[in-house]
């Protein structure tokens, strides 16, 4: 079996806003100069510009970036609605999409839009049938799908996408069922902490420490079977931090991310802090050791990040 860990290494930011003093297209550009490949845009009600519109606009300023969304919940839309948006921006784009792709978990967005958030298995049954919607509809001809959440009577929507087949579906999960689904049907999987409401935040602390995802990628390679070297691996950083003092820095956040020990902190692929030759080191051992080639920062470490693209090509 080929292994995930020969993808080549490629970076994306989180984009709430434009950055201070620009443009959202000016911001889009910056990214693009600093070698990034994709803005992603949040699908939170309280965060950022909307996130079909925030990529149309995103891709229409450049010519190399991809666009992608940071996730889109599954609740929100109808998948019929969103594939033919989302065919759109891949044909105006000529092919630099990306689709992510969720359950829903942020009990705030439910809570304050007055959507009703069905139990875990609900949303994650719902998410399955969205996948298999898009795909269809992506797919040349029409298509027909009778599922419980969604029914589709031979529908061939305009326009067809650009990419071959559509373009590429990510799904991101942090527990056992979400993993398995990425594995099997996604292009790009995210292998994050588990995600629970907010409710529940507090009991997946320790999700994140290389025991437990050393787990996640066992259960990803049992579940995705012959295909598992097509998969591009996927991490989100919650903290990117340049530092001559990685120590100290993983100490802080450690305290901040509740009560986790400078070791972890260290050893976690959701973190990276230190010198930015001991950054790029740490991304080499973590693509042996895990397969994680593809990551996303956050927007207020992007700039000072870019280096540490620099140092890997």
């Amino acid at each position: 079996m080929s292994s995930a860990s020969h993808h080549p290494f490629r970076f994306g930011v989180e984009m709430m806003e434009p950055f201070a003093g620009m443009t959202w297209a000016e911001s889009a550009r910056e990214l693009e100069a600093l070698g990034y490949s994709t803005l992603f845009a949040p699908d939170h009600f309280d965060e950022g510009f909307g996130p079909l519109t925030a990529m149309a606009a995103a891709a229409a300023a450049t010519t190399e970036l991809t666009v992608a969304t940071a996730v889109f919940a599954a609740d929100f839309r109808h998948p019929a609605v969103l594939a033919r948006e989302l065919a759109s921006i891949d044909v105006l784009s000529e092919g630099r999409l990306e689709v992510g792709l969720g359950a829903g978990y942020q009990v705030d967005d439910y809570r304050s839009s007055g959507i009703a958030m069905d139990p875990p298995k609900v949303r994650v049954d719902r998410l399955i049938e969205y996948v298999a919607v898009l795909r269809g509809l992506f797919a040349a001809g029409p298509f027909t799908y009778k599922g419980e959440h969604f029914q589709i009577d031979a529908l061939d929507g305009t326009p067809h996408p650009f990419t071959p087949g559509g373009p590429p579906i990510f799904v991101a999960g942090g527990g056992p069922r979400m993993l398995r689904f990425a594995a099997r049907c996604a292009d790009i999987v995210g292998v994050n902490p588990a995600l629970p409401t907010s409710e529940r935040r507090a009991e997946a602390r320790r999700d994140g420490v290389a025991a437990r995802v050393d787990e996640k990628f066992a259960l990803i390679r049992e579940a995705a079977g012959e295909r598992y070297g097509e998969l591009e691996l996927h991490g989100w950083l919650q903290a990117a931090v340049i530092t001559d003092d990685g120590r100290a820095a993983a100490t802080e956040i450690g305290a901040a991310l509740g009560a986790l020990d400078a070791d972890d902190v260290l050893e976690s692929p959701f973190v990276l802090v230190g010198s930015v030759a001991e950054i790029a080191a740490r991304l080499l051992e973590r693509r042996d050791r895990w397969g994680y080639s593809y990551y996303t920062v956050q927007q207020p470490a992007a700039r000072e990040f870019a280096a540490v693209l620099a140092a890997l090509e």
